[in-house]
């Protein structure tokens, strides 16, 4: 029986192409397999965009995954299933295959339930993660913010729709970096309205990217339609 191969979480940052680790860089180079989450729509993968910089894809197997934005439990098991064997089908023959996400694969990454399920389903298989630069990270620099000193606290708060929940989180930290904030900018307006913070916020897009945009006035928000890859830092 052939070695089983590696399966690479490779974190390749958060979209500036040279925020890139050289580790990351050497594993896009060695593994035989890149495998990267595929958009149902046909859109480019960001994760997949910013891999591209570093690559030859004609050199590479390459393993678009599809993960369904579905709350149906049956169909995103299903799902699940085939991606992990798709996977485990490249491991099972030897080869290395690195999983591309952007910022960080052990941060709200799809890598990290596809590492679970792999360890449950095919426990010989080695995952191996390799750090990459996060949003919240290049969020602090590119708006030259120091988001934590001292004894201070940080958050990283995934935007509901929970106008208590929002406030609690902003109320009990120094600092905090609401992910996935687009759906709900509007009522995360109203949080800091009535917290009298609306000053303290700032809002990015793509950070780092070409596409990147900043808003330091937050209140141009209301009503807007925003990118999926956007936060908001709140410091107090």
């Amino acid at each position: 029986m052939s070695k089983i191969g590696t399966l690479y979480g490779v974190g390749v940052g958060p979209g500036d192409p040279e925020l890139i680790t050289v580790k990351a860089f050497r594993l896009l180079k060695e593994c035989p397999v890149i495998a990267y989450p595929r958009k149902m729509r046909g859109a480019k993968s960001y994760a997949l965009a910013i891999t591209e910089m570093y690559m030859n894809t004609a050199d590479k197997e390459m393993l678009g995954l599809t993960f369904p934005m579905t709350r149906d439990k049956e169909a995103l098991e299903a799902q699940w299933t085939k991606t992990v064997e798709l996977v485990y089908q490249c491991l099972a023959e030897g080869k290395d295959v690195a999983f591309v996400t952007e910022g960080d694969p052990m941060i709200f990454s799809t890598y990290i339930h596809l590492m679970r399920l792999m360890k449950e389903q095919h426990p010989e298989v080695q995952a191996v993660s390799i750090p990459g630069i996060s949003s919240v990270n290049a969020s602090a620099s590119r708006l030259g913010l120091p988001m934590a000193d001292g004894d201070e606290q940080i958050a990283i708060v995934p935007a509901v729709d929970d106008y208590e929940a929002m406030r609690k989180a902003i109320e009990e930290h120094d600092c905090i970096v609401f992910i996935k904030v687009a759906k709900v900018i509007d009522l995360m307006l109203t949080v800091l309205r009535d917290l009298q913070l609306v000053d303290k916020a700032s809002v990015i897009t793509k950070v780092t990217s070409s596409e990147e945009m900043i808003w330091r006035n937050v209140e141009e928000l209301q009503g807007r339609e925003l990118e999926y890859l956007t936060l908001m830092v709140v410091r107090k």
